[in-house]
């Protein structure tokens, strides 16, 4: 079969599918989160209003600490932990290696030219730094689900609102944002391979005790959870992001919450 090599790649390969979409639109999607995350992340405003919090600044943090005139956000404290557990997800490493670092950019697709240092470089696994790194994963997440508890507090808040001094369960269109998002998270963070070996790892005989057996039930539920990860993953990422914006627009007088109820 004859290599074929594509001016929009510059990339050998004899795939003959557009194989090159999922890393493409991974790094486009990525790198936009990352330009709002970070512009958010130092605004340090319009980020509540009622109750509804951003994602971007739960929990609630007071520091009143300033860098000369500027205040520093709360957010640069928080995004840190949420972020590690994505940067260290199987699902990104793979979709960061092969678009950001396109090493490869996918299977039986040759390495970039010269422009990239990688090229010609073997791999050896995450040994040396800064891919060592990832091997925090497991650790990061015991933050990540802190943080997705936090937010289901945030969403609960976002279904009571405060008119003339009195507080009333509601619907906004807001709360659904928040719902739809904190499932999202859920889904996202309780798929996880490290969370699926906590349930169902280090067990020889899933069928020796009830707890064996209870045990073997809740991995079977989050085996089913974790074959969609990847699709959890870019959901959460974008819904994060959406429910941001929501509150943004909301705070800054750009849109009027919709009241269903």
């Amino acid at each position: 079969m004859a290599v074929q090599t594509t001016p929009a790649t510059l990339v050998e390969t004899e795939r003959k599918d557009a194989w090159w979409i999922s890393p493409a639109s991974f790094f486009v999607l990525f790198s936009l989160f990352g330009l709002w995350a970070t512009f958010r992340a130092f605004q340090n405003d319009h980020y509540e209003i009622g109750g509804y919090l951003s994602p971007f600044y739960s929990p609630t943090i007071k520091l009143g600490l300033k860098l000369g005139r500027f205040e520093i956000s709360p957010a640069l404290l928080i995004l840190p932990f949420p972020l590690s557990f994505r940067l260290t997800c199987y699902y990104y490493r793979k979709m960061i290696y092969r678009s950001y670092l396109a090493n490869p950019a996918a299977c039986a697709v040759k390495k970039p030219g010269p422009v990239w240092l990688i090229r010609g470089k073997n791999y050896f696994g995450e040994k040396a730094f800064p891919f060592v790194l990832m091997n925090l994963h497991r650790y990061a997440f015991y933050a990540a689900a802190i943080f997705v508890a936090l937010l289901w507090v945030d969403t609960f808040k976002a279904f009571f609102f405060t008119t003339n001094g009195v507080t009333q369960l509601g619907i906004g269109l807001g709360s659904i944002v928040f719902l739809v998002n904190v499932l999202l998270l859920s889904f996202y963070t309780f798929s996880c391979h490290s969370f699926r070996h906590l349930i169902g790892g280090g067990t020889d005989c899933y069928s020796c005790s009830a707890l064996e057996r209870t045990k073997y039930g809740v991995w079977r539920k989050v085996s089913f959870l974790n074959d969609k990860h990847g699709l959890w993953a870019m959901m959460s990422l974008v819904s994060v992001a959406l429910t941001d914006v929501y509150v943004y627009l909301i705070a800054t007088n750009t849109l009027t919450d919709l009241r269903i109820f």
